[in-house]
């Protein structure tokens, strides 16, 4: 698919700057910013948004130079269940050491680490460990008591009182998290009500760039917000209060719709006086609708996205991951926007390398669409997988070297598969990351191979489609790579061990 550039992050940055300050010049003391979705890598955004820089966010901090420093917050119960980042395979805790780390080679502060709704869990105890160990500060703030509905409770020194006080020194606080529920909401409240028992008239902000309150509540882009929350049950809808309030129609979603009458509460009782905000849109500082500079790109790239997180739900489903109902909803939204999991261009014809083999063996195809719009195909056989096939058959296109030149000698291939045989190993073919390897060692020797080697850069971003749910070898092969993978629900086995 030849991708049409859909935003301007130019445009986007100039509004969102523009946006945070004028917030912080509501407030005499600091404003907590809390940051919805992902701070770096927002690898949804830029699938949807084309062009988007997945790491814009930290651009925007970038700029608003010293003025800003950084909160991070991770709930104990997602660090003892190991919950996992999806595109890049790592868990949360895992995420947010990274994203200390990349905060910090770009000179941003980071004033703390907050585990919320700490209550002795062994795991978050050693995350704990290992941070301080570090030098990182950390703090542990347990459940609030009285939440959500006993508001006295909540706003009393029994409630957020109980929590630790971070200190910060810099007007705007940004507030942020490696995934839903990590505590982002509360925490930016617990500062609040400290702040006001020390006279610091301090304010409240979201920066969530999804759903875009500006555009129409059925555009793509919106629906391709619920199919990426599914399993959180996110329902987007006219924010309610905003409509009231002003007559005019925003798109919100139900999450914060049903917890801003709360929300309004608890903020009225930590400052005691009137809320500034009369509907939950109000909070928001969500400027990413005035970057998108093609409709019509950003309506494709989102009807993709919603196919690519179908094919994703129904592999988890499979793996006993959602319930059914998840797979359901993202069904209806494909349904509403009149498209197919075939719309997909890759689909169809990986399905077709996995069936056109003359041998009449069973096979695993692989389709993978390069910028140009041209795809390739591969499949499996007794020496690698459709997906190592795909690539190399991708490569070779790239470079312009003929097929019948190997990329990796005969004698190569043995002596791989003879050690992973040798090592007791049940798969003897090559997976993907088992070939990168393989084509880095090969180049040394052929010119061929370094040429072709050298082209993986431009398999980013490219999609790709494979007819089964891939080995670990694979998957994690395609994620180094950066493409854009949906793979069918079938296992390439009857063995229920994929590894």
């Amino acid at each position: 698919m030849r991708e049409t550039m859909g935003f301007d992050n130019g445009k986007y940055l100039s509004e969102q700057t523009g946006a945070i300050a004028s917030r912080l010049g509501q407030f005499s003391g600091r404003l907590y910013l809390e940051f919805g979705g992902k701070l770096m890598y927002d690898l949804h955004a830029s699938r949807v948004l084309p062009g988007y820089d997945p790491n814009v966010k930290l651009r925007l901090l970038q700029e608003l130079g010293d003025q800003a420093e950084i909160i991070l917050c991770i709930y104990a119960g997602d660090i003892e269940k190991r919950k996992m980042r999806a595109d890049f395979g790592i868990s949360y805790d895992a995420d947010a050491m990274r994203l200390i780390d990349d905060l910090r080679h770009r000179d941003l502060s980071v004033s703390g680490v907050v585990i919320t709704r700490y209550a002795e869990q062994p795991a978050a105890d050693v995350f704990r460990n290992r941070l301080e160990r570090s030098g990182v500060r950390v703090y542990a703030h347990p459940f609030t008591r009285g939440y959500p509905t006993d508001t006295d409770l909540v706003v009393s020194p029994e409630g957020y009182g109980r929590n630790d006080y971070i200190q910060t020194t810099k007007p705007l606080v940004v507030v942020t998290g490696p995934g839903p529920g990590s505590g982002k909401l509360a925490t930016c409240l617990s500062q609040l009500y400290h702040d006001h028992r020390r006279g610091v008239n301090s304010g409240y902000a979201k920066f969530e760039t999804f759903p875009i309150f500006n555009l129409p509540l059925s555009h793509p882009v919106n629906a391709a917000y619920e199919a990426a929350t599914a399993e959180l049950g996110d329902v987007n809808m006219i924010d309610p209060y905003h409509l009231e309030a002003y007559g005019t129609a925003v798109v919100n979603y139900n999450r914060d719709v049903e917890a801003f009458p709360l929300l309004r509460r608890i903020l009225e009782k930590i400052t005691g006086s009137k809320s500034p905000y009369a509907s939950p849109t109000d909070m928001g500082v969500n400027r990413a609708g005035f970057g998108i500079v093609s409709d019509d790109a950003v309506r494709e790239a989102s009807k993709q996205e919603m196919v690519r997180r179908y094919f994703r739900y129904r592999c988890e489903f499979v793996m006993g991951l959602v319930e059914e109902k998840t797979l359901q909803k993202v069904e209806l939204l494909l349904d509403d926007n009149g498209i197919s999991p075939e719309y997909r261009s890759v689909v169809m014809p990986a399905r077709a390398a996995a069936s056109d083999d003359p041998s009449g063996v069973p096979r695993t195809g692989a389709a993978l669409e390069l910028r140009d719009g041209s795809i390739l195909t591969g499949r499996n056989s007794d020496l690698m997988t459709a997906a190592s096939a795909v690539v190399i058959n991708a490569i070779k296109r790239l470079a312009g070297i003929p097929e019948r030149i190997h990329l990796l000698t005969p004698e190569t291939i043995a002596s791989i598969r003879k050690l992973k045989e040798t090592l007791g190993g049940a798969r003897t073919c090559l997976t993907l990351d088992e070939v990168l390897i393989a084509l880095g060692i090969s180049a040394t020797n052929s010119p061929a191979t370094l040429e072709a080697l050298e082209c993986l850069p431009r398999l980013a971003g490219a999609e790709v489609h494979i007819t089964h749910i891939p080995v670990p070898g694979d998957e994690e092969g395609f994620r180094r790579l950066g493409v854009n993978l949906t793979t069918d629900a079938s296992f390439d086995s009857l063995n229920l061990f994929n590894g």
